[in-house]
């Protein structure tokens, strides 16, 4: 039997389609048990390559006869060797193209809604990290908020778009992921936003994003205005895109809220996250739909590929917005927290544009799971 490649892409689509399929997983058992491929219909299993070396003969019957296999390792070749021994035993079987890393650099673009006067809503999705990034397109105008690094999919899905990039924002400050905001900017020769109580150690020029900015994108506005939500970091800044969607950064999440620690900053940001959580999103209409910069578990995604949901369905369900004692919700988000991410020190560095890595030093530092929430 042939052995094929199957893409982050196609992965992607069997994602959001609900579909099944059989991962087998290559890499070490502490790396798969950190970070894997999510599905909602995937079936896993997990035996480490220097495991296989001697054949795969003994363990054909932990593989399905009747569904589609794909062996995954962190960066393809490892699995293109054992997706030949398995199709010379006679099973259906696909390799992961660029294994691990190409899985977590994926952008899959989802339109999230037509705008009133003629605009667009696109959300990315950057299904192996967590990731979610956003684009408003209006009359020839496009605003990109929280790009990753991948630059080039913005850029290339802005021409292909026939619009033209012009305000590049990020809500805050971003320590789990290299922004591409800075990039961009310097290549389309946007406007580049950042909040002022995060950039105090950046290098680099910037426009303030403060409380009373308006920013027009097109026949759209970006509303501003009394939406400075501080907690995930001290300069965090929320947007109501065409007075019907949230973009809460890393504030509030689908199935979670932000983490206060990123920066050492725990005890002295929680105040700040539960004033952001409890009044300050409080006051907002209930209809607005929530369009967070991360997702923590596949469930999240709706039947469309999108991760959103309207305000007062997570403050009727979201178990971070239901702890009323004060002391409970400083526990929460400051005691038994997940891990940190990785390099997230020298992630922060980078987006100050304190330190260069190369491409490659990039790509290693973004490796693994999103773990910028608590739940």
């Amino acid at each position: 039997m042939t052995v094929t490649m199957m893409t982050s892409k196609e992965v992607t689509q069997k994602v959001m389609n609900k579909e099944h399929l059989f991962i087998f997983d290559v890499r070490n058992q502490s790396d798969f048990k950190d970070w894997k491929i999510e599905g909602e219909n995937f079936s896993y299993l997990n035996i480490p390559y220097f495991d296989l070396l001697d054949g795969v003969e003994e363990m054909l019957d932990q593989f399905p006869k009747d569904q589609e296999i794909v062996v995954v390792c962190a960066k393809e070749g490892s699995s293109v060797m054992v997706a030949e021994m398995l199709s010379e035993a006679g099973l259906n079987v696909s390799y992961l193209q660029g294994g691990m890393k190409a899985w977590s650099e994926y952008l899959q673009p989802v339109k999230v809604s037509d705008l009133k006067d003629g605009g667009e809503l696109y959300q990315f999705v950057r299904i192996g990290k967590g990731c979610l990034s956003y684009m408003v397109v209006s009359n020839g105008e496009a605003a990109l908020i929280d790009a990753t690094r991948m630059t080039d999919v913005y850029l290339d899905f802005a021409e292909n778009m026939n619009v033209t990039i012009t305000h590049i924002f990020d809500t805050h400050l971003h320590a789990d992921h290299i922004s591409g905001g800075r990039k961009i900017a310097k290549a389309t020769n946007a406007t580049y936003w950042l909040p002022p109580k995060d950039a105090e150690e950046v290098t680099f020029k910037y426009e303030a994003l403060e409380d009373g900015k308006n920013v027009q994108i097109g026949n759209t506005q970006i509303d501003i205005q009394a939406l400075y939500t501080p907690g995930h970091t001290i300069g965090s800044t929320s947007f109501i895109v065409d007075d019907s969607f949230l973009l809460s950064g890393d504030i509030l999440f689908i199935d979670s809220i932000g983490r206060p620690d990123l920066a050492g900053m725990a005890e002295d940001w929680v105040g700040d996250l539960r004033e952001s959580l409890y009044k300050r999103y409080k006051e907002l209409s209930d209809e607005l739909v929530v369009l967070p910069a991360h997702f923590m578990i596949i469930d999240e995604l709706n039947d469309d590929g999108t991760v959103a949901a309207k305000l007062g369905d997570l403050f009727a369900h979201n178990h971070g917005l239901q702890i009323e004692d004060k002391g409970e919700f400083r526990a929460l988000v400051t005691e038994n927290l997940p891990p940190q991410p990785n390099a997230y020190q020298n992630i922060r560095k980078t987006n100050m544009g304190q330190i260069t890595p190369n491409e490659e030093e990039q790509r290693e530092m973004e490796i693994g799971p999103n773990r910028c929430a608590v739940r």
